[in-house]
Parts: C-alpha cells; sequence; structure tokens
C-alpha cells in the first residue's frame, strides 16, 4: 500500500488475502482515531499503523502485535513485558517487539504498547 493512505482506507486489493488479526486491526485502529498523521501500510506480514511515517505498531502476520520503541528500553521491556525482540534473517532487532495475542486480549494491555509505538514514532523525524 502507498504511503498516505489515509488510515482504514485500504485499496479493495488488500481485502483479497489476508495474514493478519483483522479484528486486531480494528482494536488498535480505535485506540489510534483521531492520531495525526496515521496511516497504514503492510508490511512485515501484517497491517502497519504509522505515525508520521514512522511505524508505530502493527497487528502481526505472526500473531500478536509488532511494537516499534527506542532501542535503549529494548532489553529492560523484553525483561519485564511479555515481549521479545523481533528475529529478521536470523538476528535479534533492538527496538522492535513482538508480543504474543495473549497480551494483548485486553483494551488496556492493548493500549499500552500501541501507547509506546506511537510515542516513539512521535520522536522520530517525520518521513515524506
Amino acid at each position: 500500500m502507498r504511503r498516505g493512505c489515509p488510515a482504514g482506507k485500504l485499496p479493495a486489493a488488500y481485502d483479497r488475502f489476508v495474514a493478519y488479526d483483522e479484528e486486531l486491526a480494528d482494536r488498535i485502529r480505535e485506540l489510534l482515531d483521531g492520531e495525526a498523521g496515521l496511516t497504514e501500510q503492510k508490511m512485515f506480514g501484517g497491517l502497519a499503523f504509522l505515525v508520521g511515517g514512522n511505524m508505530a505498531v502493527a497487528a502481526s502476520g505472526q500473531g500478536g502485535v509488532l511494537v516499534r520503541v527506542d532501542p535503549a528500553q529494548s532489553e529492560e521491556l523484553v525483561a519485564t513485558k511479555k515481549a521479545r525482540l523481533m528475529e529478521m534473517g536470523g538476528r535479534s532487532m533492538q527496538g522492535w517487539l513482538r508480543v504474543d495475542s495473549d497480551a494483548v486480549r485486553t483494551r488496556g494491555q492493548l493500549a499500552r504498547w500501541v501507547q509506546l509505538g506511537v510515542a516513539y514514532a512521535r520522536s522520530l523525524p517525520m518521513k515524506r
């Protein structure tokens, strides 16, 4: 999907094959309602929510959510929360956390992760 597509306005072609939890994506979308500069984009096998062009959180194609956080906080969050570092190509990625579905069942649980992702995305320079 192209950057700049308004949240919730995915082209019809993206509706055919859905690899992520649509209900989870809707819950994230609801939490982000009214967030300035919000766009959605398919990435990492899921549906990512970007703020100012920077990924904040995604409904992961592997289940649960992928959250972008300050890399300096990664180890602390992994040690104290139900999260693990995202792996890509066999490498652990600081600043990218996977949170399983059971850790985002309630609105409050999901909201905490969404807020972390949005706060970090907002701290980054806006992308065009």
